[in-house]
Parts: C-alpha cells; structure tokens; sequence
C-alpha cells in the first residue's frame, strides 16, 4: 500500500510503500474487541470494598434475650439485615478481572487496527517531526497545517520513534492529542483516538518491534 508523505508544513513531499503484513491485514471485528476488552479489563482497579458480617466491627453481645421480647431473634447487630450489618455478596477487593490473551493475537489485532487507519485515511504520514522550543504553539502549527479543508486533525495519537522531551511537552497541554513511543502502541491506545500521526522512522521501530 503506498501512502502520501508530508513535512511538518502541511505539504506533500513524497510517496511511502507501506509494509503488507502490517497494514495491509483484513479486519476482524470479534478479534479486535476481544483483544481491547482484556486490555481495559486488565487496567481495571479494585477500589469498591465491602465488609461481610464478620469484618464489621462490634456485634459481641447478644442485642437482647433470645426469647420473651415479642421481638424477632437477634444474635448480632453484625448481621446483615441490620442497618450497619455486614454486606451480602458486595463488590470485594479480592475480585480478579485480568484476562489474559495471547500474544500473537494481540499482534493480529493491533496489525488489524493500524491497516484501517491507513485504509480510511486517517493515518498522516510525517517526513520527520521535530519541535524547536517544546512550545504549546509549535505543535498547533502544525496540526492545523496538516488537517485537511473539510476536517481538522482533533483526537490524534502521535506515535514516535523515541522518548522526544521537546514534543511531548509542545503536545502535552493540547486537548484530545497524546505521545506515545512506537514500541509502546497497542489496541485500546490506537481506538482512542481518530487520527494517527507517525513520523516515518516511527514506521522502522514498528516494523522491528512486532514484526519479528
């Protein structure tokens, strides 16, 4: 598949035959969804935490005698039909959501996701990317050149070829735009957002780090 090349002015310089067994991969729905499912499972925290009768504190002695109040029996004010009780069948801390799949499906399904970004163009190919002063403005500039008459470029993932202290702080305080280093990509991180904005060498550690 060849896709167009710009520079940070918003100008196409070129052509790029981009790798077939990455982007050139036929979707698979059920796949995808069932790879970011595990993934957001697996960032799930535990903070809901009930007490069960036994952890709720109090309940030693008998609230009243067993027999000759009138009153139906009590044992302990831990009890769960008391206001205060402990809770039944509550959310607990020890509850597992982590799903586990395996890795050369999670490979397929990012393949999958990045072959339909560059099929529904919403994939923007740099020559190079390179921010001077880590300004907030700089990256602006070229998001607005970049975006297209009838769209422009909101909710894009930049994917870069290594940690780049001067862009992540020009892109950090813009919103609905994020950075993420090219070895580092996944499924759930790629459908967050519309657009892909990848600066040529980032294809290069793409290629080396799933591609093996």
């Amino acid at each position: 598949m060849l896709i167009d090349t710009y520079n940070q002015e918003g100008k196409k310089t070129g052509q790029t035959r981009l790798v077939k067994e990455i982007f050139g991969v036929k979707m698979n729905h059920d796949l995808v969804h069932q790879v970011m499912v595990s993934q957001m499972a697996n960032q799930r925290q535990r903070i809901a935490h009930t007490k069960m009768r036994g952890e709720v504190r109090g309940g030693g002695k008998k609230p009243w005698v067993q027999k000759g109040t009138g009153r139906a029996r009590a044992g302990s004010i831990r009890s769960p039909i008391w206001k205060g009780g402990g809770v039944t069948f509550g959310p607990r801390k020890e509850k597992k959501f982590k799903k586990r799949i395996p890795k050369k499906m999670k490979r397929k399904a990012l393949f999958m996701v990045l072959s339909e970004k560059a099929k529904n163009n919403l994939f923007v190919l740099l020559k190079e990317l390179e921010i001077k002063q880590g300004k907030t403005k700089e990256m602006v500039d070229i998001l607005s050149k970049l975006s297209k008459k009838e769209e422009r470029l909101k909710s894009v993932l930049i994917v870069l070829p290594k940690h780049d202290r001067k862009i992540i702080l020009a892109a950090r305080n813009i919103p609905k735009v994020e950075t993420i280093q090219a070895k580092d990509i996944d499924v759930l991180g790629l459908l967050s957002f519309k657009y892909l904005l990848i600066p040529k060498e980032s294809l290069k550690v793409i290629k080396e780090t799933f591609l093996r």
